[in-house]
């Protein structure tokens, strides 16, 4: 069973440190087995969140501020149009967090498939791609923490937002290629309320089929 819940959407964003303290305290739930593997579905107020692999040249060089945080991964941006979800769930033994994370790409390309985009995964980099005229581009970036063998942090799609945010930083340590949106791709207007549905369905048919 996979317990989902939609915690803030446009127009109720939800501060990043507000999310990471309800991350905190569902993975100790989960952890002490009060509470089923959830997947909480937001949007974020804007912010820059780094990895512990962040390079300095990496960070942005206005002064932005940054929240420095427990997962994989390097330097990202949230923020509103971008749907952003953390599926905190037991993993089986032997722990293997690289299959937790290429799981989270495979279901997020059957929910791109849906919206007649074709997603697809790059071997060496985490995350999921797509063509585009100049190359290929993220529209879906993964970053995650194991502990106690339960997950945490997760996933954030681009749905509709500005890519402003990314221009300022080196995203996720990738200069050979760029950042797109659903939007972008699809060519139409797909907002993260229009998504949420298709995310909740894919990922619960998943966990109800496939135990984690």
């Amino acid at each position: 069973m996979l317990d989902i819940q939609t915690v803030g959407l446009s127009p109720d964003y939800v501060p990043y440190l507000d999310g990471w303290a309800l991350q905190r305290s569902v993975h100790t739930d989960v952890v002490a087995g009060t509470r089923p593997d959830t997947l909480l579905l937001l949007e974020h107020e804007p912010v820059y969140t780094a990895g512990a692999r962040t390079a300095r040249h990496e960070r942005p060089t206005d002064g932005t501020p940054v929240v420095d945080v427990d997962r994989g991964g390097k330097i990202t941006w949230h923020g509103p149009g971008q749907l952003v979800g953390y599926p905190i769930v037991r993993l089986r033994e032997p722990v293997d967090v690289v299959a937790h994370v290429r799981r989270i790409e495979h279901l997020l390309i059957d929910v791109l498939r849906r919206f007649d985009v074709e997603g697809y995964r790059v071997e060496g980099r985490s995350g999921v791609w797509v063509r585009r005229p100049l190359g290929e581009d993220k529209v879906a970036a993964i970053g995650v923490r194991v502990q106690r063998g339960v997950t945490m942090h997760g996933f954030a799609l681009n749905c509709a937002n500005s890519l402003a945010g990314f221009r300022g930083i080196i995203p996720c340590g990738i200069t050979d290629a760029g950042v797109t949106t659903l939007s972008e791709v699809a060519g139409a207007e797909i907002a993260p309320r229009d998504v949420v549905e298709t995310v909740s369905r894919v990922f619960a048919d998943d966990f109800a089929a496939v135990p984690a």
